[in-house]
C-alpha cells in the first residue's frame, strides 16, 4: 500500500527544507540560508502514530518571477501540490504575512487539496509574537499552527494535523519503486534532459546552466520493461572547483544516489568527449560494484563519418579500460535518438548484475581455464585452485580457494574473470574476486557448496 503524500510548500527561504529533514529524521534535503537552494521536489518518509507518509520537499514559489530557474521551480511546486493528498504550507513569522504568501495561498486554494498552514521560527511556541496571529487572515479551514523547524517544537502537532486532514482513501495504491537507476555524470551532460525524455514529461528543472540540478531526486515510470526509479543526480565537480558548501552537498548526494542505485546511467557529453572527470565519476560507480550502463548524450550534435562511432567506443573504453563490462549506447534526450533502447539495456545489465551460477556450473568452468592457462608457478611452488562458489549477487561475488593466495597473482585473477565473462556473460556488471586459501572462511561465515 502506498503511503499518504503531504507536500511542504511556501515561499523561498521560510524553512520548508528545515522541517523536511527535522520529520523525516535524516538529513537529505540540502539546508542553506540562500534562496532557491532546494530546486527540486525531494522525497522522505517518516512514521506518526503507526501510520507512514511520503514527504515533499520543493523549491520555493516565487508567484511573479520571471527568472528561469524560479519560473521552473513553481512549476515543479505545482506538481507536487497535484500529487499531494495534504499539503502544508510553510510561512515565516520573522517577516509576516507577505504579498507573496497570499499569492500561493490562492493557488493552493485552487487545487482544492487540504492545506495546513503552518508558521516558522517560532522559537517560543509559548509566547507567541503578534505576527503569528495575522496568519488567520489566509482563510484556510484549518488553524495556522505555529513551529519550530530548527528545535523540533510544534512538529508533532503538525502531524497530528496532517492524519487529521487525510482523504479517507488517501496511499491505497499499491507502490513498488522497482529497479532503482542513478544516473551520473559531469555537470550539464544532459542528465535531467535524459530522465525527461525517459520519462515523457518536465519532471525536472532543464537549464543550461551548469549544476541546476543539486539534490538527488526519485521519478518513477511504468512501461513494458517493468518498473523504473531514476534517481536524477548533481553533476559531480572535480574536488578542487567545489567551492561552497552547497556543492559539498551536493557531491554527497551523488555519492549517497550511486549507493542507493541498482543500476547507474553513465551520462558522457558527446560534444566534449571523454575526460579525467568522467573516469572519476566511473570510479564511483565501478567501486560501489552498481551495474553500469554508458550513454553517450548528444550524438545528434556531433560531426560524424563512417568510423565516428567505433573510434569514439575506442577511446571511451581506452579511458576506461576497468569498464569494459559496460554496453555503451550513443544517443541524444534532445532529439530521442536511441532513448528507447535504455530501458532494454538497464533491465538487462541488471538482471545480469543479480545472475546466480550453480557451483557446479563454475567449477567446470574453472577446470576447463586452468587446462587452458595453467596457473602460476613461483620458485618451484604451484598455485593449485581446488575449487569457486558464488556467495552473494549485486554485484556477482566469487570465492576461490586455492592452496596459497599469495601465489594467485592479480593477472590470472583477470584472466578467471575474462572466463567468467566469456562463458556466463555478466555483462554490464563489475565482478568481485575473493581468493582463500583451503581452510579460510569468507567474510560471510563457511562456503557452502551448492551442486
Amino acid at each position: 500500500m502506498a503511503n499518504p503524500i503531504v507536500a511542504i510548500v511556501g515561499r523561498p527561504n521560510v524553512g520548508k527544507s528545515t522541517l523536511f529533514n527535522k520529520l523525516i529524521g535524516e538529513r537529505r534535503s540540502i539546508v542553506e540560508d540562500t534562496p532557491g537552494v532546494t530546486r527540486d521536489r525531494i522525497y522522505g518518509e517518516t512514521e506518526w502514530c503507526g501510520k507512514k507518509l511520503t514527504l515533499i520537499d520543493t523549491g520555493g514559489i516565487e508567484p511573479k518571477s520571471g527568472d528561469v530557474i524560479l519560473s521552473q521551480m513553481k512549476f515543479q511546486a505545482e506538481v507536487a501540490i497535484e500529487s499531494a493528498d495534504v499539503i502544508l504550507f510553510l510561512c515565516d513569522v520573522r517577516t509576516g504575512l507577505t504579498p507573496d504568501d497570499r499569492d500561493v495561498a490562492m493557488l493552493l486554494k485552487r487545487s482544492g487539496k487540504p492545506v495546513i498552514p503552518v508558521v516558522n521560527k517560532c522559537d517560543s511556541v509559548g509566547d507567541l509574537p503578534m505576527a503569528f496571529y495575522e496568519f488567520y487572515e489566509l482563510g484556510f479551514s484549518a488553524d495556522p499552527i505555529a513551529v519550530s523547524s530548527v528545535h523540533g517544537t510544534g512538529t508533532g502537532d503538525v502531524l497530528d494535523a496532517v492524519l487529521a486532514a487525510l482523504p479517507e482513501h488517501a496511499g491505497e495504491e499499491e507502490t513498488d519503486d522497482g529497479i532503482k537507476v542513478a544516473v551520473i555524470g559531469k555537470p550539464n551532460a544532459g542528465k535531467s534532459s535524459m530522465i525527461n525524455r525517459l520519462v515523457g514529461s518536465q519532471r525536472l528543472i532543464v537549464s543550461d546552466i551548469p549544476g541546476t540540478t543539486r539534490d538527488a531526486v526519485d521519478t518513477t515510470v511504468e512501461n513494458e520493461y517493468g518498473r523504473f526509479t531514476f534517481i536524477d543526480t548533481a553533476g559531480i565537480r572535480r574536488q578542487a572547483k567545489i567551492k561552497d558548501s552547497i556543492e559539498k552537498y551536493s557531491v554527497l548526494r551523488a555519492h549517497m544516489a550511486v549507493e542507493r542505485a541498482d543500476v547507474c546511467l553513465l551520462m558522457i557529453d558527446a560534444a566534449a568527449g571523454i575526460t579525467e572527470q568522467d573516469e572519476h565519476i566511473a570510479g564511483i560507480a565501478h567501486e560501489a560494484g552498481k551495474a553500469v550502463v554508458i550513454l553517450v548524450n548528444k550524438w545528434d550534435a556531433v560531426e560524424k563519418d563512417n568510423n565516428s562511432v567505433n573510434n569514439e567506443t575506442r577511446r571511451i573504453y581506452d579511458a576506461l579500460s576497468y569498464m569494459t563490462y559496460a554496453p555503451l549506447l550513443f544517443v541524444s534526450a534532445k532529439t530521442g535518438q536511441r532513448v528507447t533502447n535504455v530501458f532494454e539495456q538497464i533491465l538487462y545489465v541488471y538482471n545480469q548484475s543479480n545472475l546466480r551460477v550453480p557451483t557446479g556450473m563454475l567449477n567446470d568452468m574453472l577446470g576447463d581455464a586452468t587446462l587452458r592457462v595453467q596457473p602460476p608457478t613461483d620458485k618451484g611452488r604451484r598455485l593449485k585452485i581446488y575449487y569457486m562458489t558464488e556467495i552473494r549477487v549485486a554485484p556477482p561475488t566469487f570465492v576461490i580457494f586455492c592452496n596459497n593466495a599469495e601465489l594467485f597473482h592479480f593477472s590470472y585473477q583477470r584472466y578467471l574473470e575474462n572466463c567468467l565473462r566469456e562463458t556466463f556473460g555478466f555483462t554490464g556488471t563489475p565482478i568481485r574476486l575473493i581468493i582463500r586459501q583451503k581452510g579460510d572462511e569468507t567474510p560471510e561465515g563457511p562456503v557452502r557448496r551448492e551442486n
